[in-house]
């Protein structure tokens, strides 16, 4: 945290804003924790132990700033299981240690990391499915239908009803006071949410909410009559024993330490996945260490198992009700820790009369703020891939039980991951080397049995006398029986057929050497067979594939070795200085592939003149480019020259500048040059483009009239020369002028290059 945040976190406006989000989450905690305790088959007030525990000693260490712990829903069903199991609530204990003591390794180790590999799409999808059932399970709160558990929120609740079977429960078991409250509740909720000046206030509405659900209690209870909020519908603390020890002699049964591991790892779980919620929640987006969080919630389920509570984990429902109401930091998480213990001991007769339904009005905000529709139809417009894992979670919580929905949801996810690695497995790319064509099949990062029927089909479809590159550079797995295949191939199949297989990228485990068998880079061989248009060809393929951003795979070391001791470039490209025409890479090209002349304008002088008689001559290039480009700033700078009567060398001080611009605005006409003054912006823009496309022509005249080693290699027809002009808007190349090239390309080529 850097020190803005801490100074912040230190103010006393912030310290303000943590006591009344701490206020606000205890009051929503009191009854989640009575009511997830007593839907677990232990004594309600193990959940309050493990609300205070939760917030005091798992607040205190855990890094969150925003998460609070507590006893969680998703646990209730395993806790029921537990005590049936082992036989009493005492021995359950002994088992919260063990996992207590599990968990604390389990963050030693480090273990925390798999928090990262769970998939986005699950992680929206079970804050989406907790804010519907935090929405379905609280309306029948809201008219005073209190017949679940408040911290319920399977959908087979043990009272042998469902979440929409309690609808029904509306119509005959309605409370005129409890309902009139809830919807007075709602109403403000809503209210305050879209009224700016009340939105903005200190106070969050959640206090409001409680403090009028306590005034209208007293006065319906003054009035009588229906409208009396009964003690059932109210917040009920329960009186007896605070403090329960474990069973010391449970230790020595086996089934406490499958108890123990059980619930450490679904505890665990939990923790991970709900802090990976609530970090998304975080206005601040601070991040939570997840093997630290591991470590924290671990000595909370240990001091719980030793004092009577049951097992804790982060919580989203209190965990959003703290970051909506404001808080800061996690003193907010402490504070409602601090609470929910003096209020067993000092507040218990006023906490005892907040109706139900004031709280329900609260979650129902709440859980509407989980499932925004906004969310849903973003996970929509991902697509299959991450809605469907997304929805299915969703509806797997909403219609079961939060652990096993998260775990349909993984399933879900786990299965399309499969499913599009076995869709597609690897890429086939047919690339375009000096030497020939190369079927480079790129394989997936993984690579197991399920993709071998795939790769085999690939790799037996590469014709006789082919050549095929195994890509694995990507790949960070791959199945022993696809690589026992692969190296089959290279081995045995592939000699038998004449078929070149080139290696590459495989990691150091696999032994597996690169092995490139073709050639990338041009040599004296492939220099000799070349013919102009064959060369013209090249050039035009690798701007293709710069344009579509598929360069050829290279290795640029290998080019460098193979290059070192001599060069046989195929062409010559004179280009301007401009830092956004490099040649090599507008045509996609590597060591050793071309000469490269750079000069502002791509004009041409003696010295430019020897360079490319050399190429050509001596060093057997066989094309020779002049390649102009938009935008270009000698050229622009040429016509605003013109425009404006002026000497480049006195407007600039650069001395030898002005023979340059003389060189370009040569092509100039008279009439044209009478126009420049009057045209717009627009206008001299496209002006000096088109001056830059009649600057590349003159610049191919003033080298056949100038040079006679380069007039005479073209007439001879062992050089060709080719005007291109590239544009720097989208990265094309157009070719103006093909001159000594066979005649049998060039209508096609000039064709495709247009």
């Amino acid at each position: 945290m850097s020190t803005i945040e801490d100074s912040s976190l230190n103010s006393r406006d912030s310290f303000v804003k943590d006591l009344l989000a701490g206020l606000v989450v205890f009051l929503v905690a009191l009854p989640l924790c009575l009511g997830i305790a007593r839907a677990a088959g232990a004594p309600a007030i193990a959940g309050i132990i493990s609300g205070i525990v939760g917030g005091i000693i798992v607040g205190a260490l855990s890094r969150s700033q925003t998460s609070v712990s507590g006893p969680a829903a998703g646990m209730a069903a395993i806790m029921l299981a537990e005590i049936s199991r082992l036989g009493s609530f005492p021995a359950l204990l002994s088992a919260v240690v063990v996992a207590g003591v599990i968990q604390i390794l389990m963050g030693t180790i480090r273990a925390g990391l798999i928090a990262k590999f769970f998939p986005s799409s699950v992680i929206k999808g079970l804050l989406s499915a907790i804010g519907i059932i935090l929405i379905l399970k609280q309306i029948p709160h809201l008219f005073g239908h209190d017949t679940n558990f408040a911290g319920d929120m399977s959908f087979y609740q043990p009272d042998q009803e469902t979440t929409f079977s309690e609808f029904r429960g509306i119509w005959y078991d309605f409370h005129l006071g409890p309902a009139i409250i809830g919807m007075i509740s709602l109403a403000l909720m809503i209210a305050w949410e879209k009224i700016e000046i009340l939105n903005k206030g200190r106070i969050p509405v959640a206090i409001v909410i409680v403090v009028l659900g306590l005034l209208l209690n007293s006065i319906f209870n003054m009035i009588g009559g229906h409208l009396v909020v009964a003690p059932s519908h109210q917040v009920t603390i329960p009186p007896g024993n605070f403090f329960t020890t474990p069973d010391w002699s449970a230790f020595g049964d086996s089934k406490l330490y499958i108890s123990g591991i059980t619930i450490a790892l679904v505890a665990s779980l939990q923790s991970l996945l709900n802090i990976e919620a609530i970090d998304r929640l975080d206005p601040k987006k601070r991040t939570t260490p997840p093997s630290w969080e591991l470590f924290a919630q671990g000595v909370g389920n240990l001091v719980c198992g030793l004092i009577g509570g049951v097992p804790v984990t982060s919580v989203v429902i209190r965990s959003s009700v703290n970051i909506d109401s404001g808080s800061q930091s996690k003193r907010s998480t402490i504070f409602h820790g601090v609470l929910l213990a003096a209020a067993i001991y000092f507040f218990a007769p006023l906490i005892n009369n907040i109706p139900l339904s004031c709280l329900a009005a609260i979650l129902i905000v709440t859980g509407y703020k989980l499932v925004s529709p906004e969310q849903i139809k973003d996970m929509w417009n991902r697509g299959w891939v991450q809605f469907i894992p997304f929805i299915v979670t969703v509806l797997a919580i909403v219609f079961t039980d939060l652990l096993v929905g998260i775990l349909i949801g993984l399933g879900t996810s786990v299965y399309y991951i499969l499913r599009s690695n076995q869709a597609r497995p690897l890429r086939r790319i047919v690339e375009r080397h000096l030497s020939g064509d190369v079927m480079r099949i790129e394989l997936a990062s993984q690579i197991t049995f399920l993709n071998r029927a795939a790769l085999g089909d690939a790799l037996y479809a590469v014709p006789k006398g082919g050549h095929v590159l195994i890509d694995a550079r990507n790949t960070v797995f791959i199945d022993p029986d696809v690589l026992d295949m692969i190296n089959e191939y290279k081995t045995d199949y592939a000699p038998a057929r004449d078929i070149k297989v080139s290696m590459l990228g495989f990691r150091s485990k696999y032994n597996v050497e690169d092995d490139i068998q073709y050639v990338e880079y041009s040599d004296r061989d492939l220099q000799d067979k070349m013919t102009p248009a064959s060369v013209l060809e090249i050039l035009k393929a690798g701007n293709k594939r710069f344009l579509e951003g598929r360069p050829l795979t290279r290795n640029l070391t290998r080019q460098k070795d193979g290059t070192a001791q001599a060069q046989f470039p195929m062409a010559v490209v004179l280009a301007c200085i401009d830092s956004r025409t490099p040649s090599e890479l507008v045509f996609d090209l590597g060591l050793g592939d071309v000469f490269s002349v750079r000069v502002a304008g791509n004009t041409v002088n003696d010295k430019i003149l020897g360079s490319m008689e050399y190429a050509c001559k001596v060093a057997g290039a066989k094309l020779l480019v002049v390649m102009g480009h938009s935008r270009c700033g000698a050229v622009n700078a040429a016509v605003s020259f013109l425009a404006s009567h002026q000497r480049a060398d006195e407007v600039t001080g650069c001395q030898n500048l002005q023979s340059l611009m003389d060189d370009i605005q040569q092509v100039v006409d008279g009439p044209a040059r009478e126009r420049i003054s009057t045209m717009s912006p627009e206008e001299i823009a496209v002006f000096a483009d088109e001056i830059g496309k009649q600057n590349v022509r003159a610049v191919i005249n003033r080298i056949l009239e100038q040079s006679d080693t380069l007039r005479t290699l073209h007439e001879e027809g062992k050089i060709g020369i080719v005007g291109a002009f590239y544009d720097v808007t989208d990265g094309g190349i157009r070719f103006l002028e093909l001159m000594g090239v066979d005649a049998s390309h060039a209508d096609k080529t000039l064709a495709m290059a247009n």
